[in-house]
């Protein structure tokens, strides 16, 4: 099972040195620990950044805040029934 707060803070911590406001995927890339090959894991959940852009489409860019971004990550997720 999945731990959606662990998964959060996950997200969180790997997305909030990006500069924000943030206006595509790419601007992403720079703020994470090991570029596109970033793993999120909780449970059965394992995806790295590169999949989770795949999987979520284009997004709402831009993002204001990294909570803005994470909020919508954690919907689409949730909405795709991958977590």
């Amino acid at each position: 099972m999945v731990d959606k707060d662990d998964l959060r803070q996950q997200f969180t911590e790997a997305f909030e040195g990006a500069d924000y406001p943030i206006n595509s995927p790419m601007d992403l890339v720079p703020a994470l620990p090991q570029g596109p090959g970033t793993k999120f894991e909780s449970g059965d959940f394992s995806m790295t950044a590169m999949e989770l852009n795949t999987k979520l489409g284009g997004g709402d860019f831009p993002y204001e805040t990294v909570d803005d971004f994470v909020d919508d990550v954690m919907e689409q997720l949730e909405e795709q029934d991958l977590i």
